[in-house]
């Protein structure tokens, strides 16, 4: 059950004063001041999205998805860039909080762990169950079907269990993507059924969660 809006308000809050990752970090600190950005609403969310950590432009915005990648997504969602910031339909709640940093290859290093541990759990259960849980990456779909007792669903590879997407949407009410950064173009071409065949479903579901008679938050 979603906390109420004091509650859930106050540990909001919380989150964007967290500093445990430079002042009690796992490994080496984060190497500038924190800035968490996340979105969430005061009600259950039709929809949940979790990806890894905010890129350098969602850092500089504090609004998630503000980059070419959140352009991408939205396209793969079908959704406006009005229906994707409204929190009180969409949450997004990324593995880390914080950009963190770039590792000597010019890309992002991997979310911080010290995130998850510390607030997934508290804000997750505040939030509520929504009605669709979208993953993006790894360490987003394993934290949730372990967090759904589903870990066994993870088939392997992340190649492999992309591809399983009817069993994971079937049995855990996730839809897996791969991160909608450029990055992964090539995955995208190599894999056309992800166009042709896991899209459609997943637009259909945002369709109805989002704008159908009688659904949550229409």
């Amino acid at each position: 059950m979603a906390a109420g809006r004091d509650g859930l308000e106050a540990l909001v809050a919380r989150i964007g004063r967290c500093r445990v990752c430079r002042d009690e970090p796992s490994g080496r600190p984060l190497p500038h001041e924190p800035r968490p950005v996340l979105q969430v609403g005061t009600v259950a969310p039709a929809l949940l999205l979790c990806g890894q950590a905010p890129g350098t432009r969602a850092h500089a915005s504090g609004k998630p998805f503000s980059d070419p990648s959140g352009q991408r997504l939205r396209a793969w969602l079908g959704v406006s860039e009005a229906e994707f910031y409204d929190a009180g339909r969409i949450a997004i709640v990324p593995m880390g909080f914080c950009f963190p940093g770039t590792d000597p290859r010019g890309g992002d290093r991997p979310p911080r762990p010290e995130c998850a541990r510390t607030w997934h759990g508290a804000l997750l259960d505040a939030i509520g169950e929504p009605g669709l849980t979208v993953t993006l990456g790894a360490p987003a779909l394993r934290h949730h079907l372990a967090r759904r007792g589903s870990a066994d669903l993870m088939a392997g590879t992340l190649d492999a269990t992309l591809a399983a997407w009817r069993t994971l949407l079937a049995e855990a009410r996730i839809l897996a993507l791969p991160h909608p950064s450029w990055r992964n173009t090539h995955w995208l071409k190599r894999n056309p059924w992800f166009d042709a065949e896991l899209l459609p479903v997943l637009r259909a579901e945002v369709d109805r969660l989002l704008r159908a008679p009688g659904g949550p938050r229409t």
